[in-house]
Protein backbone atom coordinates (compact mmCIF):
# COMPACT_ATOMS: atom_id res chain seq x y z
CA UNK A 1 0.00 0.00 0.00
CA UNK A 2 1.10 3.56 -0.74
CA UNK A 3 -0.20 6.40 1.36
CA UNK A 4 0.18 10.15 0.87
CA UNK A 5 0.71 11.98 4.14
CA UNK A 6 -0.24 15.64 3.84
CA UNK A 7 1.06 18.31 6.23
CA UNK A 8 0.17 21.98 6.52
CA UNK A 9 3.23 24.19 6.44
CA UNK A 10 3.15 26.87 9.14
CA UNK A 11 6.17 28.91 8.03
CA UNK A 12 6.13 29.38 4.28
CA UNK A 13 9.50 30.10 2.78
CA UNK A 14 11.36 27.86 5.21
CA UNK A 15 13.82 25.41 3.75
CA UNK A 16 15.31 21.95 3.79
CA UNK A 17 18.70 20.95 2.38
CA UNK A 18 18.61 19.77 -1.24
CA UNK A 19 19.43 16.23 -0.16
CA UNK A 20 17.17 15.74 2.86
CA UNK A 21 16.39 12.03 2.82
CA UNK A 22 18.52 11.50 5.94
CA UNK A 23 16.44 14.09 7.84
CA UNK A 24 13.22 12.28 6.92
CA UNK A 25 14.77 8.92 7.78
CA UNK A 26 15.82 10.09 11.24
CA UNK A 27 12.37 11.56 11.87
CA UNK A 28 10.54 8.38 10.87
CA UNK A 29 12.95 6.15 12.80
CA UNK A 30 12.33 8.25 15.89
CA UNK A 31 8.58 7.78 15.54
CA UNK A 32 8.96 4.01 15.05
CA UNK A 33 10.95 3.70 18.26
CA UNK A 34 8.72 6.14 20.16
CA UNK A 35 5.65 3.98 19.51
CA UNK A 36 7.17 1.13 21.52
CA UNK A 37 6.39 -1.83 19.24
CA UNK A 38 9.73 -3.62 19.17
CA UNK A 39 8.79 -5.85 16.22
CA UNK A 40 8.99 -2.74 14.03
CA UNK A 41 12.25 -1.29 15.38
CA UNK A 42 14.30 -2.95 12.64
CA UNK A 43 11.57 -3.34 10.05
CA UNK A 44 13.04 -2.47 6.66
CA UNK A 45 10.25 -3.25 4.20
CA UNK A 46 9.01 0.27 3.69
CA UNK A 47 9.96 3.21 1.52
CA UNK A 48 9.30 6.94 1.29
CA UNK A 49 9.75 9.85 -1.07
CA UNK A 50 11.31 13.26 -0.64
CA UNK A 51 9.07 16.01 0.71
CA UNK A 52 6.94 17.35 -2.14
CA UNK A 53 5.56 20.87 -2.49
CA UNK A 54 6.02 24.13 -4.37
CA UNK A 55 9.70 24.96 -3.98
CA UNK A 56 12.29 27.48 -5.01
CA UNK A 57 16.02 27.04 -4.96
CA UNK A 58 18.53 29.12 -3.03
CA UNK A 59 22.03 28.49 -1.76
CA UNK A 60 20.50 27.31 1.52
CA UNK A 61 18.42 24.57 -0.12
CA UNK A 62 14.79 24.08 -1.11
CA UNK A 63 12.38 26.76 0.14
CA UNK A 64 8.78 25.56 0.44
CA UNK A 65 6.00 28.03 -0.45
CA UNK A 66 2.90 25.83 -0.66
CA UNK A 67 0.33 25.68 2.14
CA UNK A 68 0.47 21.88 2.06
CA UNK A 69 3.42 19.52 1.57
CA UNK A 70 3.28 15.79 0.93
CA UNK A 71 5.30 12.73 1.87
CA UNK A 72 4.58 9.42 0.11
CA UNK A 73 4.94 6.35 2.35
CA UNK A 74 4.83 2.79 1.07
CA UNK A 75 4.93 -0.72 2.57
CA UNK A 76 3.57 -4.22 2.08
CA UNK A 77 2.33 -4.17 5.70
CA UNK A 78 -0.86 -2.29 6.54
CA UNK A 79 -0.16 -2.96 10.22
CA UNK A 80 3.21 -1.23 10.03
CA UNK A 81 1.82 1.64 7.99
CA UNK A 82 -1.00 2.30 10.46
CA UNK A 83 1.42 2.08 13.38
CA UNK A 84 3.70 4.68 11.79
CA UNK A 85 0.82 7.01 10.89
CA UNK A 86 -0.55 6.77 14.42
CA UNK A 87 2.77 8.09 15.70
CA UNK A 88 2.76 10.91 13.15
CA UNK A 89 -0.73 12.09 14.13
CA UNK A 90 0.14 11.82 17.82
CA UNK A 91 2.76 14.54 17.16
CA UNK A 92 0.94 17.90 17.05
CA UNK A 93 3.89 19.89 15.67
CA UNK A 94 6.73 18.51 13.58
CA UNK A 95 9.97 20.34 12.86
CA UNK A 96 12.08 19.13 9.94
CA UNK A 97 15.09 21.30 9.20
CA UNK A 98 13.60 24.81 9.27
CA UNK A 99 10.09 23.61 8.41
CA UNK A 100 7.30 23.65 10.99
CA UNK A 101 4.49 21.30 9.95
CA UNK A 102 1.23 19.85 11.24
CA UNK A 103 -0.09 16.47 9.98
CA UNK A 104 -3.50 17.01 8.41
CA UNK A 105 -4.81 13.99 6.50
CA UNK A 106 -3.90 10.91 4.49
CA UNK A 107 -4.86 9.48 1.12
CA UNK A 108 -4.24 5.97 -0.15
CA UNK A 109 -3.13 5.54 -3.73
CA UNK A 110 -5.17 3.30 -5.98
CA UNK A 111 -2.98 0.28 -6.72
CA UNK A 112 -2.10 0.08 -10.41
CA UNK A 113 -2.01 -3.15 -12.36
CA UNK A 114 1.67 -3.81 -12.99
CA UNK A 115 2.77 -5.69 -16.08
CA UNK A 116 6.01 -7.51 -16.87
CA UNK A 117 7.29 -4.21 -18.31
CA UNK A 118 6.70 -0.86 -16.61
CA UNK A 119 8.25 2.57 -17.06
CA UNK A 120 9.02 4.26 -13.74
CA UNK A 121 10.34 7.60 -12.60
CA UNK A 122 12.43 7.94 -9.43
CA UNK A 123 10.75 10.13 -6.81
CA UNK A 124 13.73 9.60 -4.54
CA UNK A 125 17.31 8.81 -5.61
CA UNK A 126 18.20 5.27 -6.64
CA UNK A 127 21.27 3.84 -4.83
CA UNK A 128 23.08 0.80 -6.22
CA UNK A 129 25.68 -0.09 -3.60
CA UNK A 130 25.69 -0.55 0.18
CA UNK A 131 29.25 0.47 1.14
CA UNK A 132 31.31 -0.86 4.00
CA UNK A 133 32.61 1.50 6.66
CA UNK A 134 35.32 3.93 5.56
CA UNK A 135 35.37 2.90 1.92
CA UNK A 136 34.69 4.83 -1.28
CA UNK A 137 32.86 2.12 -3.25
CA UNK A 138 29.42 3.60 -2.58
CA UNK A 139 30.34 6.79 -4.44
CA UNK A 140 31.56 5.07 -7.60
CA UNK A 141 29.76 6.16 -10.76
CA UNK A 142 28.20 3.33 -12.77
CA UNK A 143 26.79 4.10 -16.19
CA UNK A 144 23.02 3.48 -16.24
CA UNK A 145 23.20 1.71 -19.60
CA UNK A 146 25.79 -0.81 -18.40
CA UNK A 147 25.08 -4.41 -17.44
CA UNK A 148 26.55 -3.71 -13.99
CA UNK A 149 23.85 -1.12 -13.26
CA UNK A 150 21.07 -3.66 -13.90
CA UNK A 151 22.98 -6.54 -12.27
CA UNK A 152 23.42 -4.69 -8.97
CA UNK A 153 19.71 -3.86 -8.81
CA UNK A 154 18.84 -7.47 -9.62
CA UNK A 155 21.04 -8.83 -6.83
CA UNK A 156 19.77 -6.41 -4.19
CA UNK A 157 16.12 -6.92 -5.17
CA UNK A 158 16.25 -10.71 -5.17
CA UNK A 159 18.19 -10.75 -1.90
CA UNK A 160 15.60 -8.56 -0.18
CA UNK A 161 12.72 -10.60 -1.59
CA UNK A 162 14.30 -13.84 -0.35
CA UNK A 163 14.96 -12.40 3.12
CA UNK A 164 11.37 -11.18 3.42
CA UNK A 165 10.10 -14.77 3.59
CA UNK A 166 7.08 -13.84 1.50
CA UNK A 167 7.98 -16.06 -1.45
CA UNK A 168 8.59 -19.80 -1.78
CA UNK A 169 11.82 -21.23 -3.15
CA UNK A 170 9.91 -22.26 -6.26
CA UNK A 171 8.69 -18.70 -6.78
CA UNK A 172 12.16 -17.25 -6.30
CA UNK A 173 13.50 -19.51 -9.03
CA UNK A 174 11.06 -17.95 -11.51
CA UNK A 175 12.26 -14.39 -10.88
CA UNK A 176 15.52 -14.69 -12.84
CA UNK A 177 14.19 -12.57 -15.74
CA UNK A 178 15.14 -9.04 -14.72
CA UNK A 179 16.48 -6.04 -16.57
CA UNK A 180 16.58 -2.31 -15.88
CA UNK A 181 16.75 -0.12 -18.99
CA UNK A 182 17.36 3.61 -18.43
CA UNK A 183 15.82 6.34 -20.55
CA UNK A 184 19.05 7.41 -22.21
CA UNK A 185 17.28 10.12 -24.23
CA UNK A 186 16.47 11.81 -20.92
CA UNK A 187 19.99 11.23 -19.59
CA UNK A 188 21.63 12.64 -22.73
CA UNK A 189 19.40 15.73 -22.64
CA UNK A 190 20.54 16.39 -19.09
CA UNK A 191 24.15 15.96 -20.12
CA UNK A 192 23.70 18.41 -23.01
CA UNK A 193 22.15 20.93 -20.61
CA UNK A 194 25.03 20.33 -18.15
CA UNK A 195 22.61 19.04 -15.54
CA UNK A 196 23.16 16.08 -13.25
CA UNK A 197 21.24 12.86 -12.79
CA UNK A 198 23.70 11.31 -10.31
CA UNK A 199 24.88 12.87 -7.04
CA UNK A 200 26.51 11.99 -3.73
CA UNK A 201 24.11 11.65 -0.78
CA UNK A 202 24.66 11.20 2.93
CA UNK A 203 23.16 8.15 4.66
CA UNK A 204 23.27 7.42 8.38
CA UNK A 205 23.09 3.81 9.55
CA UNK A 206 23.68 2.85 13.21
CA UNK A 207 24.94 6.42 13.74
CA UNK A 208 27.62 5.91 11.08
CA UNK A 209 27.68 8.30 8.13
CA UNK A 210 28.06 6.81 4.65
CA UNK A 211 28.29 8.60 1.33
CA UNK A 212 26.56 6.97 -1.62
CA UNK A 213 25.83 7.85 -5.21
CA UNK A 214 22.16 8.22 -6.06
CA UNK A 215 20.60 8.34 -9.53
CA UNK A 216 17.41 10.16 -10.50
CA UNK A 217 16.19 9.14 -13.94
CA UNK A 218 13.35 7.31 -15.72
CA UNK A 219 13.80 3.56 -16.13
CA UNK A 220 11.89 0.67 -17.64
CA UNK A 221 11.88 -2.47 -15.52
CA UNK A 222 11.40 -5.86 -17.14
CA UNK A 223 10.56 -8.44 -14.47
CA UNK A 224 7.81 -10.73 -13.17
CA UNK A 225 4.70 -8.96 -11.82
CA UNK A 226 5.58 -10.11 -8.28
CA UNK A 227 8.97 -8.41 -8.57
CA UNK A 228 7.35 -5.27 -9.99
CA UNK A 229 4.93 -5.19 -7.06
CA UNK A 230 7.74 -5.64 -4.54
CA UNK A 231 9.86 -2.75 -5.82
CA UNK A 232 6.81 -0.52 -6.26
CA UNK A 233 5.87 -0.96 -2.59
CA UNK A 234 9.28 -1.52 -0.96
CA UNK A 235 11.62 0.41 -3.24
CA UNK A 236 14.43 -0.49 -5.62
CA UNK A 237 18.12 -0.70 -4.80
CA UNK A 238 19.96 -0.08 -1.52
CA UNK A 239 18.88 1.88 1.58
CA UNK A 240 15.22 1.78 0.60
CA UNK A 241 14.15 2.03 4.26
CA UNK A 242 16.24 5.21 4.41
CA UNK A 243 14.11 6.81 1.71
CA UNK A 244 16.03 5.87 -1.43
CA UNK A 245 14.81 4.12 -4.55
CA UNK A 246 11.13 5.10 -4.45
CA UNK A 247 9.47 4.67 -7.84
CA UNK A 248 6.29 5.92 -9.44
CA UNK A 249 4.72 5.01 -12.75
CA UNK A 250 5.71 7.36 -15.53
CA UNK A 251 2.22 7.09 -17.01
CA UNK A 252 -0.81 6.48 -14.81
CA UNK A 253 -4.12 5.13 -16.13
CA UNK A 254 -7.02 7.55 -16.27
CA UNK A 255 -9.32 7.85 -13.28
CA UNK A 256 -8.88 8.78 -9.63
CA UNK A 257 -5.41 8.09 -8.25
CA UNK A 258 -6.21 8.35 -4.55
CA UNK A 259 -9.01 7.81 -2.08
CA UNK A 260 -9.38 9.06 1.48
CA UNK A 261 -7.51 7.05 4.10
CA UNK A 262 -8.41 6.69 7.77
CA UNK A 263 -6.02 9.22 9.35
CA UNK A 264 -7.09 12.87 9.56
CA UNK A 265 -6.63 15.66 12.08
CA UNK A 266 -9.91 16.45 13.79
CA UNK A 267 -11.56 19.52 12.33
CA UNK A 268 -9.44 19.69 9.19
CA UNK A 269 -11.36 19.66 5.91
CA UNK A 270 -9.23 18.97 2.80
CA UNK A 271 -9.93 21.40 -0.03
CA UNK A 272 -12.00 19.84 -2.77
CA UNK A 273 -12.79 21.99 -5.81
CA UNK A 274 -16.46 22.25 -6.73
CA UNK A 275 -17.42 20.65 -10.02
CA UNK A 276 -19.36 23.84 -10.81
CA UNK A 277 -16.43 26.15 -10.17
CA UNK A 278 -13.96 27.02 -12.90
CA UNK A 279 -10.63 28.74 -12.56
CA UNK A 280 -9.36 31.37 -14.94
CA UNK A 281 -5.67 32.02 -15.41
CA UNK A 282 -4.94 35.67 -14.72
CA UNK A 283 -1.22 35.63 -13.98
CA UNK A 284 1.23 36.37 -16.79
CA UNK A 285 3.24 33.43 -18.11
CA UNK A 286 6.27 32.55 -16.01
CA UNK A 287 9.53 32.52 -17.91
CA UNK A 288 12.03 29.75 -17.31
CA UNK A 289 14.51 30.59 -14.58
CA UNK A 290 17.17 28.91 -12.48
CA UNK A 291 14.97 29.75 -9.50
CA UNK A 292 12.11 27.65 -10.85
CA UNK A 293 11.23 24.48 -8.95
CA UNK A 294 11.48 22.42 -12.13
CA UNK A 295 15.24 22.79 -11.91
CA UNK A 296 15.36 21.51 -8.35
CA UNK A 297 18.32 19.17 -7.80
CA UNK A 298 19.02 19.14 -11.52
CA UNK A 299 21.04 22.36 -11.73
Amino acid sequence: MRVRLIFSLKNKGSYLPFHHQYILAQFLKGLIVKGGREEFYNYNYFNFSGLKGQTKVSRSGLHYYSSLVTLVLSSQSEDFMDYLLEQVFATPKIELGNLIMVPEYTEIEVEPVLETSNKFVCISPLVLITPAFNEEAGKRFISPDSDEFSDLLYESTLTRMERSGWYTAEQMETFYKFQVVPDMVYVNKLKEAQKKFARIYAVYDMDVKYEVRGYTLPITLYAAPEVQDFVFKCGLGAFTHKGFGMLDLANHPTGPRTTTYKFKREGFVPYKPSSERTRENVAPPVEDSNEDSSSTEES
